[in-house]
C-alpha cells in the first residue's frame, strides 16, 4: 500500500550558506555604504542588525533572496518584530522546522475533506499519509502545497 510522509526540514547549512553569501553581498551594495549593518548567524537563528528599521526590512529581503537561490522555501522563515537598542534596530530571524500539532490538524482535516480515499495521521512532527492508488497520494500533495499554511512543507518516503 502506498504511503509518504509530510514534514517541515530546511537544511540548516544552507541557511548558513544564505547568510554568508548575503553579508557578503551587503559588503557591496552601495545604499549600506558607511552604515553599521549585518548579518549574524546563531544556530538556528539569523540576527540582522542595522541603524533604522527600513534598512533590517531591506536586510530581511536579501536574505530572504539568498535563500531562494539556495533553494530553500521563504515561508520556513519568520520574522521576529525588530527591537530597537540606542540607535542600532535589530530583528531575529527564525526557521521552523517539524509540523506543530495545530498545523497537523489543520493538513488532516484538509486531507479528509477533500474525499479523496487516503488515510492521514499525525506521526509527532509529521503526517503519515497511506491510500491505495499512487494518484492519490499525488493528490495529496497538490493539496498541500495549494493550500496556504504559512509554512513549507516537503514530501518524504513515498513508497509503494
Amino acid at each position: 500500500m502506498p504511503s509518504m510522509d509530510i514534514v517541515s526540514e530546511i537544511n540548516l547549512e544552507e541557511v548558513r550558506n544564505a547568510a554568508d553569501n548575503a553579508s557578503r553581498e551587503l559588503d557591496t551594495r552601495f545604499d549600506f555604504r558607511g552604515v553599521a549593518a549585518s548579518f549574524e548567524w546563531k544556530k538556528p537563528n539569523v540576527i540582522v542588525k542595522a541603524e533604522g528599521d527600513f534598512q533590517v526590512k531591506q536586510l530581511v529581503d536579501m536574505l530572504r533572496s539568498q535563500l531562494t537561490k539556495r533553494k530553500i522555501d521563504a515561508k520556513a522563515m519568520s520574522v521576529g518584530d525588530p527591537e530597537f537598542s540606542g540607535r542600532n534596530c535589530s530583528a531575529t530571524i527564525n526557521f521552523k522546522e517539524g509540523i506543530e500539532q495545530p498545523v497537523a490538524k489543520k493538513i488532516v482535516k484538509l486531507i479528509k475533506d477533500s474525499k479523496l480515499k487516503v488515510q492521514a495521521a499525525i506521526q509527532g512532527e509529521q503526517v503519515r499519509v497511506t491510500g491505495k492508488k499512487r494518484d492519490d497520494l499525488q493528490a495529496v500533495m497538490r493539496l498541500v502545497k495549494e493550500a496556504e499554511l504559512e509554512q513549507s512543507f516537503q514530501f518524504t518516503n513515498f513508497r509503494d
